[in-house]
């Protein structure tokens, strides 16, 4: 009986052991190649989990095979969703990469210090955008997509042409220094060109610092900098094309991909194409609200890979530009003429740029650049054309010790300027005199580690203008960390100064409605900057997270060129100020993301730009008080679909008006542009995006160019002093002028676009 009973519950033992059949599902759990402990893997719909261990491997068992959705969570980072089958060879070997919730608070960056450093170590604060902050509002050109960062705007000078800088704390964009892969292309004409026409495809990020950088990088490095860095041919995808339309007729496309030219040669290329040829007159003005464009760009990068890992790169970029603006029957035959008014723009434009790491025990780097740009311009019936070309070299040596972090540089820049303007032009204008500037100079930082979390950042930078003579540029910045890097708190004192040539920056000076009048030799600006930034990191106990930075800024400038268009109406008068300028103010950012995939980036920037001269305090011209941006995004899982809802908001500024007669507006509204993208991806190659821009369809006022009818001034009487004499055709004694001018004309519009990407 005994035997019997052990036979039996063998037999039903086994026949439980079948039905009680455990399905394994195994795998790890890591983060930028680092195993991450005590995540949490979840099958939804049960109470089935598991933690992983030290090194991040996890193993659940499961009751019944079948379709399951696993989620994957760790504090401080984005939580992640996948379906699968089991059993499976795939539930075997899975592998999770989960994405930092602050992924762009420790970057490492190079604008600050010129030496690659973790964000929060910098003691230069540095914001970084990487490419899919971009995507969220794709746009044809990196000039257009600046307007989601906050405290940088994109601003339009030209109501006609359309031609922009970017404003950086309210400072115009010849204040603004742009990079490409840490190197300066440096012009007056980069804020306008510079951004224009690089392949979004191939930049990994943008990093922006706000406030003057001429202690590492000398002149147009006042208001502060963008670094546009390119992907490296390492990590860059062997194909990736974006190409997008708009319902106006634009049309954009980029094209990227990356070869191995033998085994030591890397090659990264790129193409840009813009193409818009469909005049739209929305506020019947008889204009174009948007100029006519046809751009080609091309980009190429040489990476060669060298013994001990030392560098040398060298890219190139070429950009060429037919543009146009004005009355909407205007063509090329009136170019020039006065029957029919035209801004027509012919920039062709070439860059290269590298660095080579010399072959010796120290680390020496030599880092070159040069650039020529040559403009064809015809704006009504003035003729502008130049020729610009700067030659820049740059050789440094950084040196590590326990406690110091010690960088020194040699560097020289050639300019060369030549155009038909009085600026190049003997006294008798007589004479082509081109201008011609040697600028060396020599700089010394140190930075001082008295602490593991704790740094003091000195440097003193001198060139030798042969115009202007000995330029002195010294910093100061203080870091100081919590243990964790949670909490940073940097204080940083600076000079910037900037030698300048208003023909290549201020394109209001070629409109061809008003005179330009210089009453003096311009000398270089001077400025003295000081902030205060706090980065704050807060984790929650149910995965989300909050970021905040802020910042107090406080810039005081001697000797600014401040453009007078009030003084007379047909005239621009550039003289240095005898005075002082003002910019302060206080910018915070707000990064939110929780563990559904929420992500809000907000931020906003409350600032005051003044200039005082001979006691007399005024408001800066096109410069808001306040201004907020904003980005949410939610990625709906289950159906592999994204939606994003990005926009800006301006306050008022004051506008230049043609006189006390003038009966438009001081100031602007109040306005903002905001837009919605969906995008959904389809497998691991293709994905489609389209939405709507500008959704609240707001434009400037239809009157923004003063007499748009009468655009050669034929019906305007003039007093003999060149002032404008009221008539009964023209009682507010006004001339053609299209310098009244705060936002896009370009109203809504829908796009459609879609990305392929071969890794």
């Amino acid at each position: 009986m005994k035997r019997l009973l052990l036979a039996l519950a063998i037999v039903c033992g086994g026949i439980t052991g079948v039905f009680a059949q455990e399905f394994l599902v195994e795998g790890r759990v890591m983060s930028e190649n680092k195993a991450l402990e005590f995540a949490n893997v979840l099958v939804k719909g049960t109470s089935l989990g598991a933690v992983t261990d030290q090194e991040g491997y996890f193993k659940i068992a499961l009751s019944k095979s079948g379709e399951i959705s696993l989620q994957v969570s760790s504090m401080g980072y984005k939580t992640l969703n996948k379906t699968l089958k089991v059993p499976s060879d795939q539930a075997r070997n899975l592998s999770f990469e989960l994405e930092s919730m602050d992924s762009g608070l420790d970057e490492v960056v190079v604008s600050g210090t010129m030496q690659e450093v973790s964000k929060l170590d910098s003691p230069v604060p540095v914001e970084v955008y990487s490419a899919n902050f971009f995507r969220a509002n794709p746009t044809p050109s990196v000039f257009e997509s600046l307007q989601n960062v906050n405290g940088v705007r994109p601003q339009i000078n030209c109501n006609v042409c359309n031609t922009g800088d970017i404003h950086i704390n309210g400072l115009e964009g010849p204040y603004t220094m742009i990079l490409i892969d840490g190197m300066p292309i440096v012009s007056g004409l980069a804020t306008v060109y510079g951004l224009t026409g690089i392949p979004q495809s191939l930049i990994n990020r943008m990093e922006v610092v706000k406030g003057p950088a001429s202690t590492l990088y000398g002149s147009e490095a006042v208001g502060g900098l963008i670094n546009v860095i390119t992907k490296s041919p390492d990590t860059a995808p062997q194909v990736a094309v974006d190409a997008f339309a708009s319902s106006w007729g634009e049309v954009n496309t980029d094209i990227g991909f990356k070869s191995n030219l033998g085994s030591k040669l890397q090659s990264l290329s790129g193409v840009n194409v813009f193409y818009y040829d469909n005049p739209i007159d929305n506020n019947s003005d008889g204009f174009t609200d948007l100029t006519l464009s046809k751009r080609f760009s091309v980009f190429q990068k040489f990476n060669l890979k060298r013994p001990q890992n030392r560098v040398f790169n060298i890219a190139g970029r070429y950009v060429y530009e037919d543009r146009w603006g004005g009355e909407m029957n205007w063509d090329k035959s009136f170019r020039g003429g006065d029957e029919v008014y035209g801004e027509s723009i012919f920039t062709s434009r070439w860059e290269t740029f590298g660095t080579y790491q010399l072959p010796t025990n120290e680390s020496l780097n030599l880092m070159f650049s040069a650039n020529g740009h040559h403009q064809n311009s015809v704006y009504g019936t003035t003729i502008y054309e130049a020729n610009q070309r700067i030659g820049f070299a740059q050789l440094t040596w950084s040196k590590s010790s326990q406690n110091h972090q010690f960088l020194t540089g040699l560097a020289y820049r050639y300019t060369f300027y030549d155009d038909n303007t009085p600026v190049t032009s003997s006294a008798d204008g007589k004479l082509n005199q081109p201008s011609k500037v040697h600028l060396p100079g020599l700089f010394l930082q140190d930075e001082i580690k008295f602490q593991r979390n704790q740094s003091l950042l000195l440097g003193l930078r001198y060139d030798y203008n042969s115009v202007h003579g000995s330029i002195f540029s010294p910093r100061l910045n203080y870091k100081l960390a919590s243990e964790d890097k949670s909490t940073v708190l940097r204080v940083s004192v600076g000079n910037g100064f900037r030698v300048a040539n208003v023909f290549t920056e201020d394109h209001a000076a070629l409109t061809g409605a008003r005179e330009v009048v210089f009453e003096e030799e311009l000398q270089p600006e001077q400025s003295w900057n000081t902030n205060l930034n706090f980065v704050k990191k807060i984790y929650s106990d149910k995965g989300t997270f909050i970021g905040i930075d802020a910042t107090g800024f406080y810039t005081y400038f001697t000797n600014r060129i401040v453009p007078d268009y009030e003084t007379n109406p047909n005239q621009i008068i550039y003289a240095n100020l005898d005075g002082s300028a003002v910019s302060k103010g206080v910018s915070v950012n707000l990064d939110l993301a929780w563990a559904n995939g929420l992500t809000v980036t907000t931020g906003a920037t409350l600032m005051d730009v003044s200039i005082e001269e001979e006691g007399v305090k005024s408001r800066q011209l096109l410069t808001e008080r306040f201004s907020g941006v904003w980005s949410v995004g939610y990625d709906f899982h289950v159906l592999g679909l994204t939606v994003d809802y990005t926009g800006n908001v301006y306050s008022p500024m004051r506008l230049p008006l043609l006189g006390e007669l003038d009966e438009r507006d001081e100031y602007s509204p109040w306005w903002s542009i905001q837009n919605i993208q969906l995008t959904k991806k389809l497998g691991d190659r293709w994905e489609i995006y389209g939405g709507v821009k500008n959704l609240l369809n707001f434009t400037p006022p239809a009157n923004s160019i003063a007499r748009s009818f009468d655009p050669f001034d034929k019906g305007v009487d003039f007093n003999p002093d060149g002032s404008v004499e009221p008539t009964p055709n023209n009682p507010q004694a006004l001339t053609f002028d299209p310098t009244y001018v705060f936002a896009p004309n370009q109203g809504i519009r829908g796009f459609l676009g879609f990305r392929w990407t071969i890794l």
